[in-house]
């Protein structure tokens, strides 16, 4: 991390943004996963300086400085958030691609499905969520019925179940994505689908590198790295196709 980095801070319609390197022509958008916040792009940022990028990142609903937030993080409100994000990104520079981890990356194809951007790099994406509900159904030995009829439901785990955000997930999965895309994977990865990731990616034309003993949160010095030479090669392709 480039503690020195230049640092802009500012709000967008409410949304706290934080914009890092010298002014460009081009950005990420940076999108974290759940319990994270907009400062884990500094890492990336000094990767993407280096290259002539800077970085934007925004805290989603009920993270950073949006914690205690009453509704949290709903899909119905974090995607019409990031498509304000994301189009106002569109006017700052000529160029923007996306950066997600896990949940944000399935928001941000819902938000940019049809917004033009110069590509993704998305780590441990969560794109069959209703999916991943499911099976977070089974293991709690809860059926459709009851969620549908309790609405929403807590388990002995603590994980609360929610049926309005089912039905969403079910009504808005992950489309075939149309701009370049670079997906990491982690070998044991226990809430991304690895199966639904390579079928979209076969589908979008985009590449997938797995770390067999990478887990979801890429956090030990070892997955790190993996993940910042990663992030190296999967830049230069970007660029190369752009």
């Amino acid at each position: 991390m480039d503690a020195g980095m230049r640092e802009e801070r500012l709000e967008i319609d409410g949304i706290p943004v934080l914009i890092r390197g010298e002014a460009a022509e081009k950005a990420f958008l940076m999108i974290h996963g759940r319990g994270g916040c907009k400062e884990e792009c500094r890492d990336f940022s000094g990767l993407a300086a280096s290259r002539g990028w800077q970085t934007a990142a925004l805290d989603l609903p009920g993270h950073g400085e949006r914690r205690g937030e009453r509704n949290g993080l709903v899909p119905w409100n974090a995607v019409p958030e990031l498509k304000r994000v994301t189009r106002w990104a569109r006017c700052r520079w000529e160029s923007v691609a996306l950066r997600a981890v896990s949940i944000g990356a399935w928001l941000a194809m819902l938000a940019c499905a049809d917004e033009k951007v110069s590509g993704a790099l998305f780590v441990s994406p969560l794109l069959d969520m209703a999916g991943l509900i499911r099976r977070m159904m089974q293991r709690a030995g809860m059926s459709e019925e009851r969620l549908r009829r309790e609405k929403i439901v807590r388990t002995a785990t603590g994980e609360k179940l929610s049926w309005p955000y089912y039905e969403y997930a079910r009504q808005h999965p992950a489309s075939v994505w149309r701009q370049p895309c670079e997906i990491l994977l982690a070998g044991r990865d226990e809430l991304t689908d690895r199966g639904a990731v390579e079928k979209f990616a076969m589908a979008s034309g985009g590449r997938v590198t797995v770390m067999e003993t990478g887990e979801h949160w890429f956090h030990t010095p070892e997955q790190t790295a993996f993940m910042h030479r990663w992030e190296e090669r999967a830049l230069a392709r970007l660029e190369a196709l752009s």
